[in-house]
């Protein structure tokens, strides 16, 4: 009957295959909306920016921060791109560049951190180019002896055992008047015996003229004690003579005679086992000690 009645009216017949094409595309149209219901809008991609290569010397912080594992190469053409919208401060990500590709790395960059360290940096050359010298830490320092810087006295002061500084005069049981002559004569016998013989060799060997000044076994001056006979072996070869004292000496000479002591109040000898023929005093004294090529006794 139904059928009887389409083929009589074929426009029902269309009719109706309309409404279910309609239908099936309002269905379909349902379904992918809700398909897309719950996912989040497309972000916007960030813009880029071609930037100019960094000037010699200047850091490249996004570079830095990066990666701290691998040094920078010579810039090249992607190593110019900086991608500006990570590269914000205070971003968690930001963009790196180098001679091996573009990426992103995590962590904040603190502009402001990385610009007072470089110019902390600046500083610390600047002042290092201005003395020629790397900056002192702080803490460290240079002690020089103090006798180094003074001028000799005119006075010494002992004891009958002690020679004293002077700041111990008051101790003193007798004094002795100084020339500026027996100075020279001490500073050139401390140069002719010990020219090559480190600082401290040539304050012990001051220090054995004026133990034997003080000593009741030997001469009562200088001169007499650095001319007594057969004591002194520059005296005879005429070395003594020959030699003009250097800078390093008349310093050794000026702490001894302030008082600084390398060797003890008790030693009369030195002499050089490598250079010395008579080795009477080595056998028959008590060594005390060694300084350079000279071995002191008393």
């Amino acid at each position: 009957m139904v059928m009887k009645v389409l083929r009589q009216n074929r426009w029902v017949a269309l009719l109706i295959g309309a409404l279910f094409v309609s239908l099936s595309l309002i269905s379909l149209l349902g379904m992918q909306s809700k398909s897309t219901e719950g996912k989040e809008p497309k972000q916007d991609m960030p813009t880029f920016v071609t930037a100019a290569p960094a000037p010699e010397g200047v850091p490249d912080l996004y570079v830095k921060a990066a990666s701290t594992q691998q040094d920078r190469e010579p810039v090249n053409i992607l190593s110019s791109i900086v991608f500006q919208e990570w590269n914000k401060p205070g971003s968690k990500v930001h963009a790196f560049s180098n001679a091996k590709g573009i990426g992103l790395a995590s962590g904040k960059i603190d502009s402001k951190a990385s610009s007072k360290t470089a110019d902390e940096k600046k500083k610390a050359t600047k002042s290092q180019a201005a003395d020629g010298k790397p900056a002192k830490q702080k803490g460290t320092h240079v002690v020089k002896s103090k006798a180094e810087s003074l001028s000799p006295p005119t006075t010494l002061f002992f004891t009958r055992t002690n020679t004293l500084t002077q700041d111990q005069k008051d101790k003193a049981t007798w004094t002795y008047d100084l020339s500026a002559e027996e100075v020279l004569l001490l500073q050139k016998i401390v140069m002719a015996e010990a020219e090559g013989e480190p600082y401290e060799g040539k304050v012990a060997v001051a220090n054995v003229v004026l133990n034997r000044l003080r000593s009741a076994n030997f001469p009562d001056t200088i001169t007499d004690v650095i001319y007594q006979k057969h004591q002194f072996s520059p005296v005879a070869n005429g070395r003594l003579k020959r030699v003009q004292p250097n800078e390093e000496t008349i310093k050794s000479v000026n702490a001894a005679l302030h008082g600084q002591k390398e060797v003890k109040d008790d030693t009369y000898f030195f002499l050089s086992l490598k250079l010395a023929q008579d080795l009477t005093v080595h056998h028959s004294r008590t060594f005390v000690k060694k300084i350079g090529n000279h071995s002191f006794y008393k």
